[in-house]
């Protein structure tokens, strides 16, 4: 196995008042938007179950590096070429597919799950698995360059990374609206939506860091348990954020601004007249509502009927059961033709032509779907088997 270049992610520790510290990892890979690899799920990992047992650590925040992002997505360029060498064989020959899948996914998990209070700075870019990263911390910033969404649908995949969780506990149909467009939205309609905490100016770094130094973060020495520790830090944090915190502009976005619209085009089970209700906005005054049309009807129709039967069949079961779920289809979608086309179409040949199979929501019917669901392997052989499981 080759070495991990440890430069893909930074870390440093920050001295604060009291001597406790506070853990910053930077994804550090602007030039591709921070797209998380294999390797810097590893790393990350690694390091946050360190950060996890040191006393001494009292927060955790995850940035990333550059301009223009946090964290654009996934590695899509290596999960291409794994599945073009798998091609024709089976789900679970594709050893690098279902490897990157659950770990990033045990990740993902482990962020919601965390002891300490995780900050993450959503600033530029947040989409695909940088969303993964975003939606389990406890305290989730986005800035004025703020950018979410969960465009799977343009690739031939799923809102993977938890995302048929979350897509569940947005406002209304908003959830299943965002799956179906692969809508992008802003800090405003990210704090209606309960995808984000606070907003704050990107301006507002340095006075983060140095409001964070200067916090009396506490820690188990003084004999309070995990629980009562925990809840002061959290509030530590969420008054240094408040103080920091202003109203995004505009203060309302599209995607509130329309939920009345939304809720009525998507509600129902019928997912054929959904779609055909979504694809009319593409004459919408609003450009906005032509953009998130027109991505639907660019995009994969499989994805979109597994999408939506994904959010219909996660939507009462465990977190943990999610990810298990998503590994599953995930690995599905890395087999079926799909996923490979549409990276191939946006980001390898970038003829944005893709050859979707099934070609039309007609073909790609709830009988159709079902493969998706088929268990891969045992589920004693899952690799996400102790998710959610006590020790």
């Amino acid at each position: 196995m080759s070495e991990i270049n440890t430069d893909i992610v930074l870390f440093e520790e920050l001295k604060c008042a009291n001597s406790m510290r506070i853990g910053l990892a930077t994804l550090n890979t602007p030039k591709t938007l921070n797209g998380l690899s294999l390797d810097m799920t590893r790393l990350l990992a690694s390091k946050m179950e360190s950060w996890a047992k040191d006393d001494g650590i009292a927060v955790i925040i995850l940035r990333g590096a550059g301009e223009k992002a946090f964290c654009a997505g996934g590695d899509l360029h290596s999960l291409y070429h794994s599945m073009l060498e798998n091609k024709g064989k089976t789900p679970v020959d594709n050893a690098y597919a279902g490897t990157f899948f659950a770990e990033e996914y045990a990740l993902d998990y482990r962020i919601h799950t965390f002891p300490k209070p995780i900050l993450v700075w959503g600033d530029g870019i947040v989409m695909g698995g940088g969303m993964g990263l975003m939606m389990g911390a406890s305290h989730r910033v986005v800035t004025d360059t703020s950018k979410l969404a969960m465009p799977e649908i343009t690739i031939g995949l799923f809102p993977d990374v938890g995302g048929t969780w979350l897509l569940n506990r947005l406002p209304g149909k908003t959830g299943l609206f965002m799956g179906l467009t692969g809508a992008h939205i802003g800090a405003a309609d990210a704090l209606f939506a309960g995808m984000a905490d606070y907003h704050l100016p990107r301006s507002a770094w340095d006075g983060l860091i140095t409001g964070l130094k200067a916090t009396p973060w506490v820690n188990q020495k003084l004999g309070m348990d995990e629980h009562a520790l925990r809840v002061v830090n959290d509030d530590y944090l969420n008054t240094l954020l408040h103080s920091l915190s202003t109203d995004p502009q505009p203060e309302v976005g599209p995607l509130q601004q329309h939920m009345p619209l939304i809720q009525r085009l998507c509600s129902g089970s019928d997912l054929n007249k959904i779609v055909s209700n979504l694809l009319a906005l593409s004459t919408h005054e609003d450009p906005w509502l032509q953009r998130a049309s027109k991505t639907l009807s660019a995009g994969s129709p499989g994805s979109a009927r597994l999408t939506f039967t994904l959010l219909q069949r996660c939507k009462h079961v465990s977190l943990a059961e999610v990810y298990r779920i998503e590994w599953t289809a995930g690995l599905m979608c890395a087999a079926s033709g799909d996923f490979a086309e549409g990276i191939r179409a946006l980001l390898v040949d970038k003829d944005k032509q893709p050859k979707w199979n099934p070609p039309s929501l007609k073909e790609a019917t709830a009988q159709w779907v079902e493969k998706f669901f088929q268990p891969a392997v045992p589920i004693e052989q899952h690799p996400l088997k102790s998710l959610g499981v006590s020790a």
